[in-house]
């Protein structure tokens, strides 16, 4: 056999996942950039409802796909799976793009967003997993590589949803006439604007489906045991009729806080029961790995609580206290939306991650990779002088209650490259530690623990949540920066934490290593 051949499959295979979920990203950030300024400015919610609601919703968003990974590895297959979940994420932006300002239709909408993207993330990431499985050389590249997927989506949709939203929301003066003629008045000047923007998200996931379908050759050998044998109807209705449940159920888990709280709750204990029930079952062999897993999946945890206050306490600082006119050397180029600040995330994704990846590829090259729980510790680091970047604003004011834009720029520059260090390889560790045969429902698990911080995270957004509707932006900036430098502080502390249990994860990491090397003889 031709030693070129499973390479060039493998990269042919990993394009296909790449592409279906750099759209998927697109149609899901395009949402998420407008989703708390939608609640607050159309719907009427106070930032602290506004905040909350987004924190339920994302841990629902991050906690489905628990399920849905069983599902993938067990029932449907990995392939089917993911692609019945960006069908259903179609239908929920579709639903979001409807007319109406109605709190339960959005909640049902977000609800229908749940139970895709349970069936969607779990199952990309191990389609990812399964491609590279045999070669652990390049997982942390693969997966560094994959997570740019995510950012170009999420980029472009986080710049352009914000300028269609605008767009259709500003009065009419002729707009569009080629297209409307004499109705083109009824387009424009009203709410429309949120709609037409989640119509595009949900545009997105289409072109990415279309993409899927003509490449999806490329993955006829990669999946789960139930890829490998015709779809049976029986079990499609059976994940659909699963699906529309868990719909209502996110619904109403949105619609009252007292049980969002108890959900996430039970959901953390469900994560611990989990992980100890696995350890204490698990080969021997397979300890070692599945704690590791379990000690960064702490880590990673408390990471996405500072993650979770870009779309709130950072986006609705963007929104009262930051100056939105772009000027370099002098000169005024143009206005962000404030919405926009957000895509500097994956700009600067965009940025770092080849140069990470290369950087992951030339040091296993050499023997003297880091280690994943190394890298760890220096996202926290970074993270926290990112958000002591965002606690000076009061030191860089172009006017009363406002801060220079580039305080947002160099910002958000230090905490991505934090996520780069910490989210990006989330996947990665699990590839890594975790037995082949356990890694969907696994992959479930990470995200089940990221939901919970989701939902942390909006907590902690309240603190910095405008106190009065008369609230002005000169009371409201200390309100936001004392936030911010609190969680530099914060950051830096799980980053000693981390640091002290280094000498524990590399005893372990030894262990992992020999028993993998003795099993593979």
């Amino acid at each position: 056999m031709n030693s070129a051949t499973p390479a060039v499959s493998k990269t042919r295979s990993f394009s296909t996942v790449f592409l279906i979920e750099m759209w998927e990203r697109f149609g899901y950030y395009g949402m998420q950039v407008l989703i708390v300024y939608y609640m607050i400015q159309r719907l009427g919610f106070q930032d602290s409802r506004a905040n909350l609601t987004w924190g339920a919703a994302a841990a629902l968003i991050y906690v489905s796909p628990a399920i849905g990974g069983w599902v993938g590895d067990k029932f449907f297959g990995t392939r089917h799976t993911m692609l019945l979940g960006a069908c259903v994420l179609t239908v929920g932006y579709a639903l979001m793009a409807v007319p109406v300002s109605d709190p339960f239709v959005l909640f049902i909408a977000l609800g229908v967003i749940v139970v895709g993207n349970g069936l969607f993330k779990a199952n990309a990431g191990n389609l990812v997993r399964k491609i590279y499985e045999d070669d652990d050389s390049k997982i942390d590249a693969a997966f560094t590589i994959y997570y740019m997927a995510v950012n170009i989506g999420s980029t472009f949709s986080m710049i352009l949803t914000p300028i269609i939203k605008n767009y259709f929301n500003a009065p009419f003066h002729g707009q569009m006439t080629w297209l409307f003629g004499a109705n083109a008045h009824l387009y424009f000047g009203g709410n429309l604007g949120w709609h037409v923007a989640f119509l595009v998200c949900c545009v997105g996931l289409l072109v990415g489906l279309g993409n899927y379908l003509v490449m999806r050759h490329t993955l006829n050998f990669i999946g789960s045991e139930p890829d490998h044998h015709p779809m049976k109807l029986w079990k499609l209705a059976a994940v659909i009729v699963g699906g529309i449940a868990v719909a209502i159920i996110s619904a109403f888990i949105l619609n009252y806080e007292a049980v969002a709280q108890a959900f996430v709750i039970a959901a953390a204990i469900c994560v611990l029961g989990i992980f100890g029930w696995l350890i204490a079952k698990s080969h021997p062999s397979e300890k070692p790995g599945i704690t590791i897993s379990l000690i960064l999946v702490v880590e990673t945890i408390v990471y996405f609580i500072f993650y979770q206050q870009m779309p709130t306490s950072l986006n609705l600082f963007a929104l009262h206290n930051v100056d939105p006119a772009f000027r370099l050397f002098g000169m005024h180029l143009f206005n962000w939306d404030p919405a926009q600040f957000q895509s500097l995330d994956p700009i600067w994704i965009f940025i770092l991650s080849p140069i990470l990846a290369a950087i992951y590829t030339s040091f296993a090259k050499h023997g003297k990779d880091l280690s994943i729980s190394t890298k760890f510790v220096l996202g926290f680091v970074v993270v926290g002088l990112g958000f002591f970047v965002f606690g000076a604003a009061g030191h860089f004011t172009t006017s009363p209650g406002q801060t220079d834009q580039w305080v947002m720029i160099w910002g958000y520059g230090l905490t991505s490259l934090g996520e780069l260090l910490i989210s990006g390889l989330g996947l990665a560790f699990i590839a890594r530690y975790v037995p082949s045969r356990m890694g969907g429902f696994m992959m479930g698990a990470y995200f089940v623990g990221v939901g919970i911080a989701m939902y942390l995270g909006g907590l902690v957004a309240n603190f910095a949540s405008t106190p009065s509707a008369g609230t002005s932006a000169v009371q409201m900036l200390p309100i936001y920066t004392r936030l911010f430098n609190w969680l530099g502080v914060v950051s830096l502390i799980i980053a000693v934490l981390a640091l002290a249990v280094l000498p524990v994860l590399r005893r372990l990491e030894t262990r992992h290593a020999a028993q993998a090397h003795s099993a593979s003889v």
